[in-house]
Parts: C-alpha cells; structure tokens; sequence
C-alpha cells in the first residue's frame, strides 16, 4: 500500500477509535524514546486516536498492539492529526525532523515537549509561525512513569488561547498542567532551575548518606528524616527568600549569616574526620564568609543571591 493509499485508509480507523467511547480528537506523537512512549500510551489510555513515528519503526511496534496507528512517514504523522507533540533527543532533532515538511505544518498545533534552552525554544517558536504552525512549548516535570499522574507536573508557554483550546487533550499527560504566559521559553527556563534544585539536593542527600553510614546507619532508614527535612526546608524557608529576593530587602529573621558559619563549620569538621568529601559544605561556607567579609554579617541567608548575579534588573518583559 502507498503512503497516500496507507493515509487515506487511515481516518476511518481512527474515527472507528474515537466512537468506541467518547468522541476524543486525534493526536499525533513523534518521538518514541521511553518519553514519547509514555506519552502515546497516556492519549491511548484515555481514548485518544494516537498516530505515531519514530525513526526507528520498531520502537512503535508495542503501541501499535496497544492501538496506536503506525505512520510510515513523519509527514503521514503530521498530517494525521490537528494537534502534534514532538518528544525527541533534543532541539536539532526536532529541526532534523520536520525542517523537510515545508508548509505540512501549517494549520496545525505543534507542541514542543523537547527539552533545551529558553534560547531554543523562542527560536522554535518563531520557526513554526513562520510556517502557518501555533505552537507551544512544554517541560515534562516527571520520569515515564509518572506520565498521566493527577500530580504530574507539565509546564507550557505560548498563545493563551492555543493553550486553552487544548488543555482539557494536553491534561492526560499530567493532571497538575500549569500555563507560564505567552513567551515559549519560559517552562524551558523553569525546567533547567528547578532541575538545579534537585541535583543541588540529591548531592546533598548523597553526602548526608555517606557520612551517616560512617556509623553504620541503614540509608533506607534515614531516608524518611531526609524527606521530611526537606520538605520543611522548601515550605518553611522558599517562600520568604524569594519575597526577600523579590524586595531587595534581606533582614534576618531566623537566622543571620554569622549564625550560619558556626554549623557549617562542624558540617566540615564532621566529614572530614569521617573520610567524607567536604567539597559542598566548603563551598557554601566560602559563600557565607564572602558575604560577611563584604559587611553583611547580620543579613538573612537571602542576600547570598548576589553571588548568583541575579541582584541585576528584572529583565524587561
């Protein structure tokens, strides 16, 4: 069969698909990575006819089983649906793609869920507009498994309006959907901070393990006091730093950043007589000595935001 003979059969099939339950609009996936994966399969489960393509075709084979509808073409899969989600390797992948396509796009909603750069995505924006695509960009706060989860995090940028109109479709994918506003590349700019907290704290939980297990404690069992901590520290201390950060304005009124040289130190004290890395504490202490050295000695945790270089302009939106 021709792809056009292949495309022409295919509407019926979906239209088949979408009659077994509710009536539900077709979707499109590109990028079948263990990401993209999840994603078709998220569409499938909530009654969604799901084309999908990869460039290696096997990898649709188990979502096929499943229902999916294979394209034998990255254009049969664009043209398939109204709406296209793109999850591949990273933004020239995405370019690789669909450059080839010309005006294929044109009418349709493309949403970006690649990961990259605020810079990459406004520049994909701009890309699709200019052939006749809407467009949003998206950041996937979750692994695959967590995809469909009612507490699944997904951000999206672009066109209030594009985002309205397929948000109820876009909702399978995470239940905690959250629009950032009009410019594309905002959810890419989240993405890589909220990314540099949770590395920043799972080193710090890394460290934390290896210098209590110097005392044989079972790392299973200080996990819980970890988590908890946590998540005292994140609901007890963020808010009031970023309205300090926010203000300009950095009054201790917990602790000063003298109060916070002393624990630091035995936190160094502590690693290095137990054979642990004191990289990260020496760190911060350097942080807290320079800020003290330059006359803040009495001011909140807060100001360490100027070693950051975000103590500059907000930028104009």
């Amino acid at each position: 069969m021709t792809n056009e003979s292949a495309h022409d059969a295919r509407p019926d099939l979906r239209d088949d698909q979408a009659s077994a339950g509710e009536s539900r609009s077709p979707v499109t996936v590109i990028g079948l990575g263990l990401m993209g994966t999840a994603l078709a399969r998220a569409f499938l489960r909530n009654g969604h006819p799901t084309t999908v393509w990869n460039r290696s075709a096997g990898k649709a084979d188990a979502l096929v089983a499943e229902g999916a509808i294979r394209a034998a073409t990255v254009a049969e899969a664009v043209c398939a649906s109204s709406l296209v989600i793109v999850n591949v390797r990273d933004y020239d992948a995405v370019h690789e793609i669909l450059d080839p396509l010309g005006d294929a796009l044109s009418g349709r909603v493309l949403v970006n869920l690649t990961s990259g750069s605020s810079q990459h995505a406004r520049e994909a924006a701009v890309w699709a507009t200019e052939r006749g695509a809407d467009y949003l960009d998206g950041a996937i706060m979750m692994t695959p498994a967590g995809i469909g989860g009612p507490e699944t995090v997904i951000l999206y940028g672009g066109a209030q309006a594009v985002f309205d109109t397929h948000e109820p479709t876009l909702k399978v994918l995470g239940g905690a959907i959250t629009y950032l506003g009009a410019d594309a590349g905002i959810p890419s700019l989240y993405d890589v901070a909220l990314l540099g907290i949770m590395w920043g704290a799972l080193n710090s939980f890394l460290h934390a393990l290896a210098l209590v297990r110097t005392e044989g404690v079972d790392p299973t069992a200080f996990a819980p006091h970890a988590t908890g901590f946590l998540a005292d520290v994140g609901s007890t201390f963020f808010p009031g730093v970023a309205q300090q950060v926010e203000e300009g304005s950095y009054h201790a009124d917990d602790a000063s950043l003298e109060t916070h040289l002393a624990p630091v130190d035995h936190l160094i004290h502590e690693s290095a007589a137990r054979g642990i890395d004191t990289e990260l504490p020496t760190f911060t202490k350097a942080l807290v000595e320079r800020a003290i050295a330059d006359g803040h000695a009495t001011d909140s945790y807060a100001r360490l935001i100027e070693h950051f270089g975000a103590a500059q302009q907000r930028p104009v939106a």
